[in-house]
């Protein structure tokens, strides 16, 4: 099956280094995008206990990380268009 992805899912997902053939399915790409996302939170957390980042701002941290990953919060069938 091929997948035709939304132009602004691709520019999203270029901006994480992602770049989905047509047979690759969208849940595919979203269960990488979501594992690579939280990595990223967990590695921030493991800055803020390990003292590397201060408690205060953190959580503005948290949000900011979240705003890079907008994808995160939409289903993946929502990812592709429609034929």
């Amino acid at each position: 099956m091929a997948y035709r992805y939304r132009p602004e899912v691709l520019e999203q997902l270029l901006q994480h280094g992602v770049r989905p053939t047509p047979a690759t399915p969208p849940e595919l790409v979203y269960d990488f995008l979501n594992d690579l996302y939280r990595y990223e939170l967990r590695r921030l957390r493991k800055a803020l206990v390990d003292g590397e980042i201060p408690k205060p701002g953190y959580y503005d941290r948290v949000v900011e990380l979240r705003r890079k990953y907008p994808l995160v919060s939409m289903k993946p069938g929502l990812w592709i268009e429609k034929a």
